[in-house]
């Protein structure tokens, strides 16, 4: 049990550095709404699957995305324009994540409100 522990240490230390990252917290917010949003109007089961793995999307690539920030930092943070377009790339990532995310749940909404 104790190697098991030291094993998903490393993985449970980046998450309580990820949620303390403003952007994932953002994300983290967005996340409760549409959980508390999905409990008012009833989602079924295949809706809250959509509803979670969308959820699961948008944090992972925000949470890869800041790593990726936090990398190119390292190298340098003067401008660099290879730097910026690595940046872009990743930030461009989580924006299509939200978008799909977003179709998803206006679909959802569209179901339960017409």
């Amino acid at each position: 049990m104790k190697l098991l522990r030291e094993k998903f240490k490393p993985a449970f230390n980046g998450l309580l550095l990820a949620f303390k990252d403003g952007s994932v917290r953002i994300q983290l917010y967005l996340c409760i709404l549409a959980i508390t949003a999905g409990t008012v109007i009833q989602l079924s089961h295949t809706e809250w699957i959509a509803v979670w793995l969308c959820i699961g999307l948008v944090v992972v690539t925000e949470i890869i995305n800041t790593a990726i920030e936090k990398l190119c930092n390292l190298y340098t943070v003067s401008q660099n324009e290879q730097i910026k377009i690595i940046k872009d790339l990743a930030a461009g990532a989580v924006l299509f994540a939200a978008v799909i995310s977003l179709i998803c749940a206006v679909e959802i909404l569209f179901e339960h409100f017409v």
